[in-house]
């Protein structure tokens, strides 16, 4: 139930952004087939979870490893048609930015609303700028520095997410996204072929993700997303300390007892690590959240 609700909460997000563009006229710098293309890669990746699950309790182990196949060679293809066809540069997740919200409600620049001025603090003694709790934008949107700064910050990004084209890929740069595009496939090939608990996919995806990461390393020149795209995918090479064989044999029980040690040790942690302590072995079943 949880899952369905997840991806349902996904996609309405991902149907509002597209309903508030449309109305605020704020469209992406790509063309329409690019779009649809990046709107059906967004929705293949809010509802894989959901159709894994679904695909596991309707049809078993068979029909669960055939769906997550087809989602992953569907993907694949988009992509493959984003970077070659239409020359999208790196491939971010995701794959469409949601819309700041919060950005998008306040007055042009230019343009304040009565009384922004009012709404600042200025110390006497320190002269430190901060805002009114009239003013505090919400926790998950809040960065913490001084309130121009923020606006700068604010602007800035939505410049470059309206205005700035994709870093163009020279020959080294597309064979990098191209390995990083098909891993997920010869990742499954290979425990078609070796089995799940064969080192064999756990060390070729291993391979192919650190082979794909070093080709893209000395580009220069990209734009903010694409290196903070090049940062996520280098954190999470940490999540081949979650993923089987390497787990079950070497993980599980030091992460388990280092989880139980806090809940023991440590006052009031023990409210986020036991929790964490039920839900980590079902994460790590569920293919798109670990291999995904």
């Amino acid at each position: 139930m949880c899952f369905s609700m997840y991806s349902a909460s996904n996609l309405l997000v991902l149907l509002n952004d597209g309903i508030l563009r449309k109305e605020l006229q704020k469209k992406l710098p790509v063309s329409l087939s690019q779009q649809k293309l990046l709107t059906w890669l967004s929705v293949l990746e809010c509802v894989e979870v959901f159709m894994e699950m679904g695909a596991a309790k309707v049809w078993g182990e068979v029909g669960r490893w055939l769906v997550i196949a087809l989602i992953q060679l569907a993907k694949a293809v988009l992509r493959m048609f984003l970077l070659i066809w239409f020359k999208a540069g790196l491939q971010t997740s995701p794959p469409i930015i949601p819309l700041d919200r919060d950005t998008q409600a306040r007055p042009p620049d230019g343009d304040p609303s009565p009384g922004s001025q009012e709404q600042l603090y200025v110390g006497k003694r320190s002269s430190r700028v901060v805002r009114t709790l009239q003013n505090t934008p919400s926790l998950h949107s809040r960065r913490w520095g001084a309130p121009q700064q923020r606006e700068g910050q604010h602007q800035q990004q939505q410049r470059e997410e309206l205005s700035v084209t994709p870093t163009p890929l020279g020959l080294q740069e597309t064979i990098a996204e191209s390995l990083y595009i098909a891993r997920p496939l010869l990742h499954l090939l290979s425990l078609g072929l070796w089995g799940q608990r064969s080192w064999t996919p756990w060390l070729l995806s291993g391979v192919v993700d650190v082979t794909s990461l070093s080709l893209l390393s000395d580009r220069k020149g990209l734009t903010q997303r694409e290196r903070l795209e090049l940062r996520r995918r280098t954190i999470l090479l940490l999540y081949y300390l979650l993923r089987s064989p390497f787990y079950d044999r070497f993980s599980e029980a030091k992460i388990l007892f280092l989880l139980q040690l806090l809940a023991d040790h440590v006052p009031g942690i023990g409210l986020i690590t036991r929790p964490l302590m039920d839900y980590l072995p079902t994460w790590q079943k569920i293919y798109f959240y670990s291999w995904g």
